[in-house]
């Protein structure tokens, strides 16, 4: 009886980190407010899934010679990506953000590059 009641015991463990697992995936999209603007040191569009660090404020991150600015379109499921290098904006991608959380970029029509 005792190695039946471990056993379950180890399926309940599995059964609880894999719902921490699917909780820790949605924790981005409470976050981030959508239509919201975000900065930071650095973005990683191939992270899977794709986890944003600390945002920063402007002050913080407008010290640094390169940071990106990101903007939330206004139903949270595209973000435009804009790259700043020394205080003037280099170009700007948009990207959808897939359930799991990883990042498709926008078909080459949707992708705007400025300056």
């Amino acid at each position: 009886m005792a190695v039946l009641s471990n056993g379950l015991r180890a399926v309940a463990a599995l059964c609880l980190s894999a719902l921490s697992l699917a909780a820790g995936a949605a924790a981005p999209a409470d976050r981030f407010a959508p239509g919201a603007t975000y900065y930071f040191d650095s973005f990683n569009p191939d992270q899977q899934p794709w986890a944003p660090g600390q945002d920063l404020n402007i002050e913080e991150v407008f010290k640094n010679y390169q940071y990106y600015e990101i903007v939330f379109d206004k139903t949270g499921k595209e973000i435009t990506v804009n790259r700043h290098v020394q205080g003037r904006k280099a170009d700007s991608i948009k990207y959808r953000i897939m359930p799991n959380w990883s990042l498709q970029k926008a078909l080459s029509g949707e992708t705007v590059i400025s300056r």
